[in-house]
């Protein structure tokens, strides 16, 4: 027996013949000010004109991620900003609709993570196409599924004002009634609100939140140190020295840091720096995680 909200939420591809409903396009939804779907509900009106972009955009790297009101699965007056607050990491996962099966697995997974996030100062936001009600029920069936209570505010969108705005909707993927879904995307955004990391994935394919958490643990340590990580980098292991230090600026920084010795490079003796240089994850300040806890080797001397 299908569950009542699925009927709204089977994907249909646009490749289909003409059985397929034919898609309301995100020009409709923002141009007509007659649409069923604009005027269905005024929940996501809240949002304050000034915070969503006017037309449709693609949220790229180092965009300003937009201040979102609304309402959550508990709190009518949500703000995004003040949840988040000044000095904490956000993470935003968008879900095209409330009782899909790969996304209960997703935000099962987020909630049983939620206390190395929040040690990590991360706090998560949910968001989907469905109102705070849907929500509510959506979460007692995540935890019967997967043992975890979502604590995390999940944003509503049931008449897609933000999406559309975001520019998050999927053409190719549709419901029932054409409209189209909700991309599948996770946002890491940086304190000063600015996003750090954007991951889309298909409707058939779970996220990994070992991924989503190995980032984390990167950007933050790159945020403030001349460094990068490498890549499969796990925390403990080697970092790469900043491509921008001269090897007297990371000598002094990084006392000890290693050369990793490449042909071309061979027998220059006067280089004013070499490209590829590492220094162990031991020299960064620890207090966001605890080793022993983690099992991480910081290889100590």
């Amino acid at each position: 027996v299908k569950h009542p909200q699925q009927a709204n939420h089977q994907p249909h591809h646009s490749s289909r013949p003409l059985s397929c409903p034919r898609l309301i396009t995100t020009k409709e939804i923002l141009e007509n000010p007659n649409n069923k779907v604009k005027k269905k509900t005024t929940i996501m009106s809240a949002t304050d004109s000034k915070d969503l972009p006017t037309k449709p955009t693609q949220l790229m790297l180092h965009d300003v991620f937009p201040n979102l009101k609304g309402e959550t699965q508990d709190n009518p007056n949500f703000d995004l900003y003040e949840y988040l607050g000044e000095d904490n990491w956000g993470i935003f996962f968008c879900h095209p609709g409330d009782y899909t099966p790969v996304c209960t697995t997703e935000l099962g997974e987020a909630a049983h993570r939620s206390e190395p996030f929040s040690e990590r100062n991360v706090k998560m936001c949910g968001f989907s196409c469905n109102d705070a009600e849907s929500h509510r029920g959506w979460i007692n069936d995540i935890k019967a599924a997967t043992g975890a209570d979502v604590k995390f505010p999940l944003l509503c969108d049931p008449d897609r004002t933000v999406s559309t705005a975001l520019g998050l909707l999927d053409p190719e993927n549709v419901n029932a009634n054409g409209l189209a879904l909700t991309v599948r995307s996770v946002f890491i955004i940086h304190p000063s609100k600015k996003i750090q990391l954007i991951m889309t994935y298909p409707a058939s394919c779970g996220r990994s939140f070992d991924e989503i958490f190995r980032v984390v643990e990167s950007l933050q340590r790159t945020d403030t140190r001349r460094v990068a990580t490498p890549s499969d980098w796990h925390p403990g292991q080697d970092v790469i020295v900043d491509f921008g230090l001269t090897n007297a600026d990371a000598a002094h920084h990084f006392e000890g840091y290693k050369t990793v010795q490449v042909p071309s490079e061979a027998g220059k003796t006067d280089l004013v720096k070499n490209y590829l240089r590492t220094t162990p994850d031991k020299w960064f300040d620890i207090n966001i995680y605890n080793p022993e806890e983690d099992h991480i080797n910081l290889n100590e001397e």
